[in-house]
């Protein structure tokens, strides 16, 4: 199979093998070696080949590692358009510079059709270069995805946010790992069994000294925790581990409502109003403290566009900050 005819033009030969070892490597995994003896060619000829395919690793962890090829010809193209957004979102949250986390994407990118592989796989080799200063938080999720997927307790020391008061060891049986809508940060949800033996939610930055301890199969997720009932209530992350769900009541002017109108919040029931203005009503959660902190920004986004009608605790925050603001313009 590896023969070549006499007098076949180098560039041709070479061609001819590469499309053979394409072949091989999109059938089914190989390693180098088993490559190299079904091309019938050296060993160094076949690894060769195989960077040139820029064919992948099945399992980082299996020595010798095995190849194969990913292919966008099994992708339709609302497929593809999802698995584009997949990248897109993606793209704007990479926590860090993990090399396995950048890997991932540019496994995904190599399925993608033209033009949007190419468009793909430039987006990774960019943020390898942008983010080549910010490693601790890539290999925290890499440490993080091993605990979750081997289901071994997490260890980590926690800051809380403001950096005040000293870090705290934890203990994470990890659930579940969210992306948070608001700011696209990376969230580990899980039952942390040692200082607070309950259901938390852990934000990726402030975690430190990250690393899977224990044997693997050390816990099992409950059967009856749905993720997306125990965020079922929350603006961003903050939902099952936070204070009681509160009604928000906000009204809306004219030249917001149509915004409100076009989707993409949670389940909202909306009021019009006279003179175009719209009522949006909605369940959300709330912090430790009974406060929809994660609420305030969003409503603090539209300015003078929207009123904060209740809970009445949103409404006093929302008028002082606003009045705050309206001091400092003043001192100006």
């Amino acid at each position: 199979m590896g023969k070549t005819t006499r007098h076949e033009p180098a560039t041709h030969q070479k061609a001819r093998r590469l499309g053979e070892a394409r072949r091989w490597l999109l059938a089914r995994p190989y390693t180098a070696q088993e490559l190299a003896d079904a091309l019938e060619v050296h060993l160094r000829t076949a690894q060769r080949y195989i960077a040139e395919l820029e064919a992948l690793p099945l399992d980082d962890r299996c020595r010798p590692p095995r190849y194969r090829l990913l292919t966008s010809e099994d992708l339709g193209p609302v497929e593809a358009l999802v698995t584009h957004s997949a990248l897109r979102m993606l793209y704007h949250h990479t926590p860090g510079h993990n090399a396995l986390y950048l890997e991932a994407l540019l496994k995904l990118a190599r399925r993608m059709p033209e033009p949007a592989q190419s468009v793909a796989i430039r987006s990774a080799e960019d943020l390898k270069r942008r983010l080549s200063h910010r490693l601790d938080e890539g290999d925290a999720l890499g440490k993080v995805a091993e605990a979750w997927f081997r289901q071994q307790v997490l260890e980590f020391y926690y800051h809380k946010p403001g950096g005040s008061g000293q870090a705290r060891r934890n203990e994470l049986e990890v659930y579940f790992i969210e992306i948070s809508r608001l700011n696209l940060g990376v969230y580990v949800i899980g039952y942390e069994r040692g200082y607070h033996k309950a259901l938390r939610t852990y934000k990726l930055n402030r975690m430190s000294r990250i690393r899977p301890i224990g044997e693997e199969g050390a816990y099992t997720i409950p059967a009856d925790f749905d993720p997306r009932q125990y965020l079922s209530n929350a603006w961003g992350v903050v939902g099952g581990s936070g204070g009681e769900p509160v009604q928000v009541r906000l009204r809306f002017k004219k030249e917001a409502a149509y915004r409100l109108r076009e989707g993409g919040y949670p389940d909202m029931e909306l009021l019009d109003l006279p003179e175009g203005g719209l009522e949006a009503r909605f369940t959300v959660g709330t912090d430790s403290h009974n406060f929809p902190l994660e609420l305030l920004s969003w409503v603090q986004s539209w300015g003078p566009r929207v009123e904060v009608l209740e809970p009445e605790n949103l409404r006093r925050r929302w008028l002082e900050e606003a009045r705050q603001v309206a001091a400092m313009c003043d001192k100006i």
